[in-house]
């Protein structure tokens, strides 16, 4: 039976540095649910076509890790419609052998509700925008507003808001190493039968 791990958060908390180490210490596959909410986005046109259309050279593109395609990713996925459009091939995937780790922003609270494991990785608002501006080589002060906006924005939709799992695992990686989030997820998850 394959093991899912489900991991949420907000933008530049670590969680998708520590969805691609899980996926690698377990021979696990990995998908990170925001780029396809940023090729929907990047598209363009109507988001509900985009998304129904959406194909795997679409996840290719150059740009999906820019801020634009953040923001824009951010404002298609509070249409349902997209959401529903993408969600059955999210489950599929979780579903993969041996297992799969999917990061996202409602992976365990509605795409992988059962999953194995569910970490909520989360970091103050500061640390975000510097890891951030630092990946992008951008402005940390515009960063840490449009985080703060995009936050708030994807807490308070009425369309799988981003939060925790009640049975998600916190992992704030304030004051972690990338060494030490990664180990203590291996941890984490190796506990729970990974």
């Amino acid at each position: 039976m394959p093991f899912t791990i489900a991991i949420d958060g907000p933008a530049a908390s670590g969680k998708g540095t520590i969805a691609r180490a899980l996926a690698r210490q377990f021979g696990f596959a990995h998908l990170d649910t925001g780029l396809l909410y940023r090729a929907v986005g990047a598209k363009g046109g109507d988001p509900v076509a985009a998304a129904r259309s959406l194909a795997p050279e679409d996840l290719a593109r150059d740009d999906l890790r820019s801020a634009e395609a953040g923001q824009a990713a951010s404002r298609v996925a509070a249409i349902p419609e997209v959401r529903a459009a993408l969600v059955e091939f999210q489950r599929r995937f979780a579903r993969s052998e041996p297992g799969a780790v999917l990061d996202g922003r409602d992976i365990g609270t509605v795409i992988c509700p059962g999953a194995e494991l569910k970490l909520y990785v989360t970091a103050s608002d500061e640390i975000r925008a510097r890891r951030r501006a630092l990946e992008l080589g951008a402005d940390e002060a515009r960063i840490l507003a449009e985080l703060r906006e995009r936050d708030a924005r994807d807490a308070a939709r009425d369309v799988a808001p981003m939060r925790p799992a009640a049975d998600a695992l916190l992992f704030d990686t304030t004051d972690m190493s990338i060494e030490e989030a990664v180990a203590r997820a291996i941890a984490c998850a190796r506990e729970a039968g990974a």
